[in-house]
């Protein structure tokens, strides 16, 4: 008899860990994906916070899909900075404005489907997906001093 309740005691101890471990796994995948949603959304406002000058900011076709450019002068030079989506990456590349670079010489910065973006009475909208998340979508209203964007 206490063979048999030490049994169904370990059944019931082995049901409970193997649920609680399921459970565990799908927060931790939900924490994820909602995590890389809100990195790629933060990422992208931030660069356009750190590009805020006036007509600095741009919406470009590049490498098939949209593309944010960021134009600033360096030393008289002028260089742009795009950030992209290829072949399942949310890309960077920095380059000479004048020098043509295809899509795959960017850095990866992380994971990502798909990146939308339009300019807009002075708006910009922009519409990300990462690898495994849901699209996160952001208004953003450049504080770029007298004009509105180009």
């Amino acid at each position: 008899m206490a063979l048999l309740l030490f049994g169904v005691f370990a059944v019931c101890l082995l049901a409970v860990l193997l649920t609680g471990a399921n459970s565990y796994q799908s927060l931790t995948q939900r924490d994820r994906t909602a995590s890389d949603s809100r990195t790629c959304a933060q990422y992208l406002a931030t660069r356009v916070r750190q590009a805020d000058q006036y007509q600095a900011i741009g919406v470009e076709p590049f490498g098939g899909g949209d593309a944010l450019s960021f134009r600033q002068d360096i030393d008289g030079r002028e260089y742009l900075t795009r950030v992209y989506v290829w072949d399942g990456w949310l890309m960077e590349l920095f380059s000479a404005a004048d020098t043509a670079l295809s899509p795959q010489d960017g850095e990866r910065i992380m994971a990502a489907q798909a990146l939308t973006a339009e300019q807009r009475d002075g708006l910009l909208y922009l519409s990300i997906t990462p690898a495994q998340g849901e699209r996160t979508e952001l208004l953003l209203s450049p504080r770029c001093g007298e004009g509105d964007l180009p």
